[in-house]
């Protein structure tokens, strides 16, 4: 029998505060088009889409192609900062790194990433921080319909075999959590990310990432 249970991690705003570079990422694209950027609440609200879904969320009114030029510049954007910055401009949640070495050590216990970034997006990053070696699959943007569809989160379920009721997703935004429910698994949601706990709507919710072994034991089963 498979006891393996999968746990499934959202990136920003969940494993890292990647706000600074996602604010002047966006503010290129809309400079790019000499257009007014949103209010920091505004960008952040739509973190988590897939890039293209969320610029047409902020700017619906405005052509499709400036909205493709806008995505490619904010591609850009981010990249120049991620080889400028390093990894302090997305630093990782306090408590991270800890939690993910702790889940990691119990062989029945598979990490895995379903986010809006892109392949390069996230190569990048996981490489900066040194994250890749904890996670046995990776989904993003480029691959799949935007959050909330489940496609991320079935092909994780796919790619480990592992039983949806052995499964949960963490997040941060309501995207995350409609994801979750719409490929039947649990949702652990955080309160340090970029939607108001409050709208989340998780069937559990932490407010620290010490607390997010027990959840996953809760939601998904132990492996003792």
């Amino acid at each position: 029998m498979n006891d393996l249970r999968l746990v499934i991690f959202d990136v920003d705003g969940t494993l890292v505060d990647s706000q600074g570079d996602i604010l002047a990422a966006m503010g290129a694209a809309f400079a790019g088009e000499a257009l007014v950027a949103p209010d920091r609440a505004t960008i952040l609200s739509v973190v988590g889409l897939s890039l293209p879904d969320a610029i047409a969320g902020l700017v619906p009114d405005q052509p499709d192609a400036v909205q493709r030029r806008m995505v490619v510049t904010y591609k850009d954007a981010y990249a120049e900062r991620r080889r400028a910055g390093g990894p302090a401009d997305s630093p990782l949640y306090p408590g991270a790194i800890e939690v993910l070495e702790t889940l990691g050590r119990d062989d029945r216990t598979l990490l895995a990433i379903a986010t809006g970034k892109s392949r390069r997006g996230l190569d990048a990053l996981l490489g900066s921080l040194d994250l890749g070696r904890h996670f046995v699959t990776t989904q993003v943007a480029d691959d799949h319909p935007s959050k909330p569809h489940p496609s991320m989160i079935l092909t994780c379920l796919a790619e480990t075999v592992v039983a949806p009721a052995r499964a949960v997703m963490v997040g941060d935004t309501t995207y995350d959590m409609d994801m979750a429910r719409a490929a039947g698994i649990g949702s652990i949601g955080v309160g340090w990310g970029y939607h108001p706990a409050g709208l989340l709507r998780a069937d559990r919710s932490i407010d620290d990432f010490a607390a997010l072994p027990a959840a996953v034991d809760d939601l998904a089963g132990g492996t003792a």
